[in-house]
């Protein structure tokens, strides 16, 4: 993942880079525009006034030579129009060549070199003693510490706003992760400041929406549960002479509110608790077997140890066995607990209608029914999201197969501890 504060600090070197590159290259051009051929055709002139003429003595020419390398302290040497040295005065110029010559200065290897041909045709060639620094360097090095300077001044600004920007995107992580009182410190008065106090607001705003609801299904729960045990108590005090089949179905009706009603009790303490309250080892076999006793159900299988809470462990079997029982039909309901490798596997297998492949995801969703189910009754309540909230949190999950001759079977898969034998 690329840095903000990074791409914002190279864009801002690669700028001054090209700002740099630019002025000088401009003041090359502008610096080479300046030497005219006019300036240039003037000192010609004027070189060949002060020396002697063409036809003249080399001797004569050489003096004059030696007295201009005296005044100008520049290394001078005079060529013939074909390219033979007439005279010269100091160190020796570099080669020479009048078929590539050409008028003005020119950079070499010993330094700037300045060439000039005189109105009788005869080159003048002429190498700085000492060289003088060009003024693009002066520019060029100007404009560079320049550039470093806004480099350094910039770095701790964008990379305070760097800072800034992964500190809100850790809150927001943070609140997507279920912490519901992240919140990020605002500070200065930019965007990203207005960007930090809006996310605080919503922050708080959810966190009390959910709270609201959290307490909303927590006080309807227990309300419920008053005029239920009124009813359970009614339909126990009625009398021998009643119909018996309205009284037992009064009782299941109360017995399937009182379970959803823990349930959504369940569910809500759940959310509200993003980790696991307690852990400790479980022998998956022995506590499937015993929630299975209940309901006169035998248990196959190995025992396999894992690590998590025995209550809701508890509770996701218990969900499991009562589903294949309601929704299964009249066929019988196997319960088997095996190792694959380091995981522990639960099955619950039922011979009953099955689920469509397209639903057996969705069934996990909290209240949703199957098609049809309005009339069969199969598929509401809370219980097959409980167990698949509760194998998550434990580091697993379930999932709805088909079983063999027909029938569904629901299967969890848990991290199992121990050595596998």
């Amino acid at each position: 993942m690329q840095r903000l504060y990074l791409q914002f600090y190279v864009t801002i070197l690669v700028v001054l880079a090209v700002f740099v590159g630019a002025a000088v290259l401009l003041w090359r051009l502008a610096d080479d525009d300046n030497r005219t051929p006019q300036y240039l055709d003037v000192a010609a002139e004027l070189t060949g006034a002060l020396l002697p003429d063409i036809a003249a003595p080399k001797q004569d020419q050489q003096r004059a030579i030696e007295v201009l390398q005296r005044k100008l302290r520049f290394d001078i040497a005079l060529y013939e129009p074909d390219g033979d040295m007439i005279a010269m005065a100091g160190k020796p110029p570099p080669r020479f060549n009048p078929m590539h010559a050409r008028t003005g200065w020119r950079r070499g290897p010993g330094g700037p070199n300045f060439t000039l041909q005189l109105p009788d045709g005869r080159w003048l060639v002429a190498r700085q003693v000492r060289e003088r620094p060009n003024p693009a360097l002066w520019i060029a090095a100007a404009l560079g510490l320049v550039a470093i300077a806004v480099a350094i001044a910039a770095y701790p600004v964008v990379r305070g706003l760097g800072r800034r920007l992964e500190r809100l995107k850790a809150g927001v992580e943070q609140l997507g992760g279920g912490d519901l009182s992240a919140r990020v410190r605002v500070e200065g008065r930019d965007e990203v400041a207005a960007l930090a106090a809006s996310f605080n607001r919503s922050a708080q705003r959810i966190e009390e929406l959910v709270a609201a609801h959290r307490l909303l299904l927590a006080n309807a729960s227990h309300e419920l549960r008053t005029p239920l045990a009124r009813i359970a108590v009614a339909a126990s005090l009625l009398g021998e002479n009643a119909d018996a089949k309205t009284r037992d179905s009064l009782k299941q009706d109360v017995a399937e509110l009182d379970q959803l009603i823990e349930q959504i009790l369940l569910a809500s303490r759940l959310e509200a608790l993003p980790n696991l309250e307690r852990r400790e080892s479980v022998d998956l076999l022995a506590l499937a077997a015993e929630e299975a006793s209940h309901y006169d159900l035998e248990v196959d299988g190995e025992p396999v140890t894992v690590s998590g809470d025995r209550l809701l462990l508890r509770r996701l079997i218990r969900n499991l066995v009562e589903n294949a029982l309601r929704y299964g039909g009249s066929g019988p309901v196997t319960v088997t607990v095996t190792r694959e490798g380091h995981r522990a596997v639960l099955d619950v297998s039922d011979h009953g209608p099955g689920v469509p492949e397209a639903e057996r995801q969705r069934i996990f969703e909290p209240f949703y029914r199957l098609a049809g189910g309005a009339e069969t009754g199969r598929g509401s309540g809370l219980g097959l999201a409980l167990v698949l909230d509760i194998a998550r949190r434990h580091g697993g999950d379930a999932v709805c197969l088909a079983a063999e001759g027909g029938g569904s079977r629901f299967r969890v898969d848990l991290p199992a501890t121990g050595e596998e034998e």
